[in-house]
């Protein structure tokens, strides 16, 4: 089974990063069907560690901006969404109603180690995930990591239990605001085949 071409350059070929956004309101309903996309996405034991903050309110929005490098503060502004995609640190509570087997909440409590690492790759993919599941929905997504981490934390998670992994603005694109593409490594240059 193959998706067609169309799908193909709406997903990768086609979508570039939104770098600017129009002034035109994204419904919950999208969101939603975003999310209930990308949840049905491999992670390690079903862990689906991520968590996800969507600011829409102007509010909201103050709340983030001191954490902010300079070059994202106006972009994340006109965005009609932005997506704080965190990790929840125990994320194992779940286990037993997403998990198979019994003691997958007891061994992710009893290593730690093995806990961080779990949540940090599979939070992280799970975020890859949501990108494009809100390119299938027909948003326009503009990741970042340009962000002071420590203050996002202690403004949207002080219990500590959820940590900031990325940010995504969420909206419809100006491509008026679009950069050109950059250059892609080729397969060669990426890859070895042993």
């Amino acid at each position: 089974m193959t998706i067609d071409s169309s799908a193909l350059d709406l997903l990768f070929n086609n979508a570039r990063t939104a770098n600017g956004f129009l002034d035109k309101p994204v419904p919950l309903e999208l969101l939603r069907q975003a999310y209930d996309l990308a949840k049905m996405a491999p992670t390690s034991m079903n862990t689906q560690p991520t968590r996800y903050v969507f600011l829409i309110t102007p509010e909201a929005k103050a709340r983030l901006a001191p954490a902010l490098s300079g070059g994202n503060t106006e972009k994340t502004a006109q965005a009609p969404v932005t997506v704080i995609v965190a990790t929840d640190t125990r994320f194992y509570e779940n286990m037993p109603l997403v998990w198979h087997a019994e003691g997958a909440k007891e061994m992710f409590e009893g290593n730690p180690a093995m806990a961080t690492a779990t949540a940090t790759r599979n939070g992280t993919l799970s975020g890859g995930y949501f990108i494009l599941a809100a390119r299938a929905v027909g948003l326009d997504v503009g990741p970042m990591s340009g962000f002071d981490i420590p203050k996002v934390n202690a403004e949207f998670f002080p219990d500590g239990r959820y940590q900031a992994n990325f940010l995504i603005n969420l909206g419809y694109a100006d491509h008026s605001k679009e950069f050109n593409r950059n250059p892609r490594l080729t397969f060669e240059q990426a890859a070895d085949v042993l």
